[in-house]
């Protein structure tokens, strides 16, 4: 029930890819807000600090979630042998692209060697500062890394539903319930 099995994912793992899916689109869509703020706004400084405190969750979120994943078992994945291999690549882009997003996030905003005060909670030190144009550099590949990583996230759910409509594979619903893992569901070929 918490582990994975090679019949469906454990809640651990499902949980782990809700929150992260629902941290990183809030994200996104902050990061894209707060572009547009101007300096009168009372946003200006504090969305921002929401944006890094979020950003460092869950970048300790990923983290924890691919050592979580690592030694865990993979569900068997239905579909054909190059929609299997699709999959496969698609989801090692993103997790790349996860990590490449949130590690450039931490570079822009530890470029000048302070550290990311999370909530006030802990501070994350600055263990990478003062490289040349380090936070215009980082702030480059944030941008358009997080682009790309949600094109690739609504690829990767139209694929889920594509296989849920229309192939009437069990790869959605074992997303969505462990329990289905334990039934037994085998997927279709």
């Amino acid at each position: 029930m918490w582990r994975n099995t090679h019949r469906g994912w454990g809640i651990v793992s499902i949980a782990l890819h809700w929150i992260s899916a629902l941290a990183l689109i809030g994200l996104f869509v902050l990061g894209w807000w707060m572009t547009g703020l101007d300096y009168y706004d009372s946003w200006y400084n504090l969305a921002p600090w929401w944006h890094r405190s979020i950003g460092m969750l869950v970048l300790l979120l990923t983290l924890a979630r691919v050592l979580w994943r690592l030694p865990q078992p993979a569900p068997a994945l239905p579909g054909s042998r190059l929609e299997r291999l699709f999959a496969h690549l698609g989801h090692l882009a993103l997790y790349a692209l996860m990590l490449l997003v949130l590690i450039s996030g931490y570079l822009i905003s530890t470029a000048e060697g302070d550290g990311i005060s999370v909530f006030g909670w802990f501070t994350v030190p600055a263990l990478v500062s003062d490289l040349p144009d380090q936070a215009s550099l980082a702030g480059t590949i944030h941008w358009y890394g997080a682009l790309a990583m949600m094109v690739l996230a609504a690829g990767h759910a139209l694929a889920a539903l594509k296989h849920h409509y229309r192939d009437r594979h069990d790869t959605l619903v074992r997303m969505l319930h462990s329990r289905h893992a334990r039934r037994g569901g085998t997927p279709q070929p």
